[in-house]
């Protein structure tokens, strides 16, 4: 997401883009955490005839099939959670927009995942860039994006991936971004 709030000087233009810590993202984090450790105490519970939940009695559930299947939908749950836990911490798809006209650059920079890829950046040329690309699509998967277009260079895009932003905003800043590049402003 290109954010509302913006560092803006007369030759300067950044604009940071959300990445995997969402409110959202946090909230399923928490909720899948919460269940699948419920689920897997009570699974260890049937096993051991030991009762691991202080709400619940889950020694009387018969381990073989119910346990073993509790068991089961714990550790996957676990394991999505985790995943999740791991996104939001290196806060994938996370980064910035920057439009420079002091040092002539553009520079896109995103957060991945870990290795030697951890960090994308894509540095272009300001004298390079044609236009701004605005594309929206509506109804059962909508999608509402801004795309730089540069000269030699499949569209780069400058939105978040995820929930579409407002329209009204999504315009607004294409129209701001294509007045502070000079380029112009396609796809309205």
């Amino acid at each position: 997401m290109i954010a509302s709030t913006q560092a803006s000087t007369n030759s300067v233009l950044k604009y940071p883009v959300l990445g995997a810590r969402r409110l959202s993202n946090y909230w399923w984090a928490t909720v899948m955490s919460l269940g699948a450790t419920g689920f897997f105490l009570a699974s260890l519970s049937s096993y051991l005839q030991i009762n691991l939940l202080p709400f619940a009695d889950p020694t009387s559930l018969i381990f073989i099939p119910q346990g073993v299947a509790m068991g089961f939908y714990g550790v996957v749950g676990i394991l999505l959670a985790g995943y999740l836990w791991v996104i939001i911490t290196l806060d994938v798809g996370g980064g910035y927009n920057e439009f420079n006209k002091e040092t002539g650059k553009v520079r896109i920079f995103r957060s991945g995942f870990l290795g030697k890829n951890r960090s994308i950046e894509i540095e272009h040329p300001l004298d390079k860039v044609q236009a701004i690309r605005v594309d929206i699509r509506e109804g059962l998967n909508p999608k509402r994006a801004l795309y730089l277009r540069v000269k030699g260079r499949p569209e780069i895009p400058l939105t978040r991936v995820g929930q579409p932003l407002p329209l009204s905003e999504i315009e607004n800043q294409g129209a701001e971004l294509a007045r502070f590049l000079e380029v112009p402003l396609e796809g309205l």
